[in-house]
């Protein structure tokens, strides 16, 4: 009997827009049927272009499952399509459709950014990628996250609203702190 072949799933935190070794790490905690997380992301992506090779971008998910049905299953697609290296255009893609999230348009979209995996709809339905999405919660939770979007900026969670003032302020304010401790370090 032949042994089913394991693959190890790409988790959220192996994934990320913008410079691997940035001096700004964010993290946005978020969940695609809310606008305010859609709107953060836009936020966030825009200023990759305004501070070039300065920030890691990353996504967790956190699901308000109370408010949002249909979040924690729109994450899971998302961590399928990342299997295939279709992660950002298929977040793109959940947030520009964030009404309508359901098992059969989450395949279909899945379909349209280009995932080839013929189980797509099988592995959505049984759960497979369900724990990742969790593994993102708990990961939240423990950073301190209680509502969203929430944003981390090198570990620490802004505790302003998430505004392009306020988070270039905190962007600025990182840099500054980063530039502070290299020049301790030459000194």
């Amino acid at each position: 009997m032949k042994q089913k072949e394991i693959v190890p799933v790409i988790p959220t935190r192996d994934l990320y827009l913008g410079t691997a070794k940035a001096p700004v790490h964010l993290v946005l905690f978020g969940d695609y049927e809310s606008a305010p997380s859609g709107a953060a992301h836009a936020l966030l992506r825009g200023l990759l272009d305004e501070y070039p090779g300065q920030l890691r971008y990353s996504y967790r998910h956190f699901p308000l499952t109370r408010l949002h049905q249909k979040a924690h299953k729109a994450a899971e697609a998302a961590i399928g399509a990342a299997q295939e290296d279709k992660f950002w255009e298929m977040h793109e893609l959940l947030f520009a459709h964030r009404l309508t999230l359901g098992t059969i348009s989450l395949k279909g979209y899945a379909r349209e950014v280009g995932v080839k995996n013929k189980h797509f709809l099988d592995q959505l339905i049984n759960g497979d990628w369900g724990w990742y999405v969790q593994d993102d919660l708990r990961e939240g939770i423990q950073k301190g996250v209680q509502s969203i979007p929430a944003l981390l900026v090198n570990g620490q969670l802004l505790g302003r609203e998430l505004t392009a003032r306020n988070v270039r302020a905190a962007i600025d304010e990182a840099l500054a702190a980063k530039g502070a401790a290299v020049k301790k370090k030459r000194a």
